[in-house]
């Protein structure tokens, strides 16, 4: 099982223990529901914060690919140049082969 999987239960599996816990707690309807809009409020907060950092982990995931990936286009570009110059330079000596040999 993956670790998101886990961790998606287990905030399911939270959220349920909570929301039966207040369903079973010997409160009034009205101090139940002002529980749970608390509790509600303070899981939407924490969600919008780890959202947050996740966007941001993202952000500098997708710069550090950028980079990588203009690095190795430079790096193949270089060599592609390179062989070419190379090919260029044997067809050229080979020409002045075949001529000399007339």
């Amino acid at each position: 099982m993956s670790k998101g999987k886990f961790a998606l239960g287990a905030l399911i599996g939270a959220v349920v223990g909570v929301v039966t816990g207040f369903l079973t707690a010997p409160k009034s309807g009205k101090e139940t529901r002002a529980d749970l809009k608390a509790k509600a409020e303070a899981v939407k907060a924490e969600a919008s914060v780890k959202a947050n950092e996740v966007k941001t982990k993202v952000g500098e995931v997708a710069g550090d690919v950028k980079t990588k990936a203009n690095e190795v286009a430079g790096d193949v570009k270089s060599k592609a140049e390179d062989l070419k110059g190379r090919t260029e330079r044997a067809v050229e000596g080979a020409k002045k082969g075949f001529n000399s040999k007339k």
